[in-house]
């Protein structure tokens, strides 16, 4: 017997950017797919965020479009890359007259895609070292961790050759991070990366750095007060010229590449194809480098230290409000992509300093989103759920053990809503105590991980600073879950609907929690204590009849109290294992019916207390005087359509009359996004009542009796 084989996850991506041929390009970096696209408009960004393996999706300007994966990205790319399929793709797509057009119109409306791509150089320049940062800031640590245990003394101006080589291995990262970010940054803009990075070389070989503070005829030499740094100027051909020590610089490689593209696609069009292999990069650099020597890079370095001498005032007279800020703008910054700058004055403060006081505050951000990940894996370990255990332990392990924070961010944090207010709780308290405690500072460019706490000084501030970050996320995440009442309840439902029909066994009970409260969830309202229909209780009294329209009965008194509960809407009853929702179909939410509506008035089915109205108005929950709760749920599915479409006339609390009118549904617009208008009514505690019973294939107007309850 033939079994089929499940489609790759590279193919089902593939095809939900709108195929091979919609591919100008593809990239990625330690999270993420970056895939530039012919027609942004064709990738699907509901299916790719709805497959496994897919944390979630990007959409940008410019037909860019990014793909969360996680760790495993580079696996996944490979895989997309070796597709056959792939073979035909990365190629620009042809432009006609109409195309280029509406290219430079689109270009004049103000859309801001200048500033995505200005991120985007900024983002690009720097992703691709991600790996070496993290290599030396493991390095760091390790030897930051022995100074600690007093094993070494790592800061010691006599260290010995074996300490002084380990330091050049960090160090080689952030003294020629110039040069690297040249390198990326003409690439990132399509010029030969080589120049970019011998423009930058230049001005960091030994014969240009020998000159500082040197006696050298024509240097003159004076002390920065401000900074504490020395600045030596040379006179070049006639020419003030300001001498700095580029090393660990990085505004100035991005200044020069901008300029320099500028140049080499200029010369570029000067000289015939046959010769630009010698003329453009010739030229580029006798252009190039006098400008970056006496220009550009006094202007980089002047701007970077001009804005690490604003941070370092505030931090300086208001150490509260910087600790509390950074902390609370990274959460915000790190999705979209804008943190870079930040990350690029930490490497200036580092340079011009000899220290960062970035760092600390942002590490209690880390630990926040970090904790807040921790709180998540235990409520799914507690309510076993498989797939959120999975995500969640693999973010919390790249964070604590990488200090990477977007398969947490990707993965859960930005999928529920009730996370975020709760991780910044964290981060709040976290930035209050390092503001307190006086600041954190570092020597090092460190990622922000278990591994990279010796780094930090005073150690003992930060580890408190970052612990209560964490805890705090995570027990406010924990205590208060990162979905509402409603939504755990119908999740757990869910959980226990499908383990049930995976063991083959008739639809489980709803969750128990205290009984007679109704809630509402971002899909159904659920009977928090109610046992759904379909399932024997303790006292094992309910058993649900396997057909449409069967009643749910238990031995009680003939002469139990009876209940008729009306249509809430008018149209065709049918019975739940015809509508098309697993949940409601399994009677997991207690027996009931389904209407097709035949029009968008929808009423109270019965005399009672509203406990809850969703706010997006698709669901009404309903509890009589005799403790019947009864759930109303328009359409399926529509609480994604945010309340758009649904007018709802009561609120949560109010005591209704059966025939009071709940909402009026635009049924039109309920179809149009795609969703079975179909109106459901259950009896949440069904397993509670002796029978509730469906009268199923009528057409019947609003107020006409389709289900009897006896209790």
């Amino acid at each position: 017997m033939s079994t089929v084989t499940p489609e790759p996850l590279a193919e089902k991506i593939l095809r939900g950017v709108g195929g091979p041929e919609n591919i100008e390009s593809l990239t990625h970096c330690a999270t993420r797919l970056r895939f530039q696209l012919h027609d942004g408009t064709k990738a699907d960004q509901a299916a790719l965020d709805a497959l496994d393996g897919v944390m979630g999706t990007v959409p940008q300007s410019g037909d860019r479009f990014q793909i969360v994966i996680g760790g495993a990205v580079a696996g996944v790319y490979s895989e997309i890359m070796n597709l056959p399929s792939m073979s035909g793709a990365g190629a620009p797509r042809p432009q006609t007259d109409a195309d280029v057009k509406a290219e430079i119109r689109s270009k004049g409306r103000g859309r801001y895609a200048w500033l995505d791509n200005f991120f985007e150089y900024l983002s690009d320049s720097f992703r691709p070292l991600l790996g070496v940062l993290l290599g030396a800031s493991l390095i760091i640590a390790i030897a930051s961790m022995l100074d600690a245990f007093g094993l070494v003394d790592f800061r010691a101006a006599n260290k010995s050759a074996t300490w002084v080589f380990v330091d050049s291995m960090w160090r080689s990262v952030l003294y020629f991070l110039p040069i690297m970010v040249a390198y990326n940054a003409a690439k990132k803009l399509k010029i030969d990366p080589w120049v970019g990075a011998t423009v930058m070389a230049a001005v960091m070989t030994p014969n240009f750095t020998g000159m500082i503070g040197s006696k050298t005829p024509g240097v003159v030499t004076h002390t920065n007060t401000t900074l504490g740094t020395t600045e030596s100027v040379a006179h070049v051909f006639g020419l003030p010229m300001q001498l700095n020590d580029y090393g660990g610089q990085v505004f100035v490689p991005l200044l020069m590449v901008a300029l320099l593209a500028l140049v080499y696609k200029g010369l570029k069009r000067i000289f015939p194809e046959n010769v630009q292999m010698v003329f453009v990069p010739f030229f580029s650099m006798l252009i190039m480098i006098p400008l970056t020597a006496f220009l550009i890079g006094p202007m980089g370095v002047w701007a970077g230290n001009g804005l690490g001498t604003g941070l370092s005032w505030l931090n300086g007279h208001a150490p509260i409000v910087f600790a509390i800020v950074i902390p609370l703008l990274y959460p915000f910054l790190v999705p979209l992509g804008l943190h870079w700058p930040l990350n690029a004055l930490m490497l200036v403060n580092i340079n011009t300093l000899g220290y960062d006081f970035i760092q600390g505050p942002m590490g209690t951000w880390n630990f926040a989103c970090f904790g807040a990940t921790a709180g998540v894996l235990l409520l799914s370990i507690r309510h076993r759920e498989k797939d959120m255990r999975q995500t969640a332990t693999g973010a919390l392990a790249a964070g604590l053990l990488g200090g990477i924070s977007e398969p947490s961010l990707y993965g859960i944090h930005l999928r529920f809503k009730r996370i975020y207010p709760r991780m910044l709780m964290g981060c709040l308290v976290g930035g209050v105590i390092i503001g307190i405690l006086g600041g954190v500072n570092t020597k090092a460019f460190a990622f922000t991980s278990l591994l990279t706490i010796p780094v930090f000084s005073p150690m003992i501030k930060y580890i408190i600073a970052i612990s209560a970050a964490f805890f705090t996320s995570m027990a406010l995440v924990y205590f208060s879950d990162y979905r509402t009442r409603e939504e755990r309840a119908q999740v757990n439902a869910e959980r226990d609907a499908a383990q049930a029909a995976a063991r083959g066994e008739a639809a489980p009970v709803a969750p128990a929690t205290p009984a007679g409260t109704l809630v509402a969830d971002d899909r159904e309202l659920v009977g928090v204590g109610a046992t759904a229909a379909g399932v024997s209780t303790a006292a094992g009294s309910a058993s649900a009849g396997a057909s449409t329209g069967s009643a749910v009965t238990a031995e009680a008194p003939a002469a139990a109290k009876q209940l008729e509960l009306m249509a809430p809407v008018a149209g065709r009853v049918i019975g739940l294992g015809e509508v098309e929702d697993p949940v409601f179909a399994s009677r997991a939410l207690g027996e009931g019916v389904g209407i097709e509506p035949a029009d968008g008035r929808v009423v109270a089915p019965v005399d009672g207390e509203l406990i809850t109205v969703a706010d997006t108005g698709h669901a009404f929950g309903i509890r009589t005087a005799n403790g019947v709760e009864v759930l109303i749920h328009v359409g399926i599915d529509t609480v994604k359509m945010q309340g758009e479409g649904f007018d709802v006339r009561v609120a949560a609390g109010q005591r209704i009359a059966a025939g009071d009118l709940l909402a009026e549904v635009d049924l039109g617009a309920v179809r149009a996004a795609g969703h079975p208008a179909v109106t459901l009514m259950t009896v949440l505690n069904t397993a509670d009542m002796t029978s509730v019973e469906p009268h199923v294939g009528q057409d019947v107007t609003a107020g006409t009796p389709v289900v009897t309850v006896r209790r």
